[in-house]
């Protein structure tokens, strides 16, 4: 009996120590972990990269993405070389040099426009709140892809409604510094857009004159171009 009262109490801690980690480390409360990490942050400068992944091409850009609470963001690429993209408020404004085009859209300030967005405490906030959160695996590390030695945590959104742009997003998040480090997002078309952030530069104080942009004087302005018939 003692033996067997030992077995027993044995497979009860380890099921109570299962349930508690279990609580501890639910997907939500991860991710509520990578929200917190987001909102104590006044700014943030990282590079990044995108890729869009149709049936038909690939492309592939690159640039310095910067954010300033509360609603400031701004992407310079050098790949294409001086596309700008800059959110100020609700105000979005790009930039097209091989076209010599500027595009500014007045844009509802609940509505998750893009990826890099996304990677802001704003953005996190729309996830959770249009979007149901799983672990992919598991709580536990794993390589960000086949073959690498860097870990992160995988998160799994699908869509609560079908007004969302992206169908599912897996999110791919840093276990030390809970920092988002790859977003692989499919569209409702079936497009597969990577967003890649990697050297991060945390609560710089970056100016809010760092968001004014400047349009060259020789490039046309289309205002409202998602409205334009």
């Amino acid at each position: 009996m003692p033996g067997r009262l030992l077995a027993v109490l044995f497979v009860l801690s380890g099921f109570q120590q299962m349930v508690s980690s279990q609580t501890i480390t639910t997907a939500d409360t991860f991710f509520n972990s990578v929200s917190d990490v987001y909102q104590q942050l006044s700014d943030y400068s990282v590079n990044m990269a995108i890729q869009n992944i149709s049936t038909q091409a690939t492309s592939v850009m690159k640039g310095r993405a910067l954010f300033k609470k509360p609603n400031l963001l701004r992407v310079d690429f050098t790949q294409p070389d001086e596309q700008t993209i800059v959110f100020i408020d609700d105000t979005l404004t790009i930039y097209l040099p091989a076209y010599n085009v500027v595009l500014q859209q007045q844009v509802e300030k609940s509505a998750s426009s893009s990826g890099a967005s996304l990677a802001t405490p704003q953005g996190l906030a729309l996830l959770r709140r249009y979007y149901t959160i799983a672990y992919e695996t598991g709580p536990d590390p794993v390589g960000l892809e086949e073959g690498s030695r860097e870990q992160v945590i995988i998160l799994t959104l699908a869509r609560r409604s079908t007004t969302e742009v992206f169908r599912t997003i897996r999110l791919m998040i840093s276990p030390d510094t809970r920092l988002i480090r790859r977003i692989d997002a499919r569209t409702i078309t079936g497009e597969q857009i990577i967003f890649d952030f990697t050297s991060y530069a945390l609560n710089q104080g970056i100016l809010d004159n760092r968001f004014i942009y400047d349009s060259p004087r020789s490039a046309n302005t289309f205002n409202n171009f998602l409205f334009n018939e």
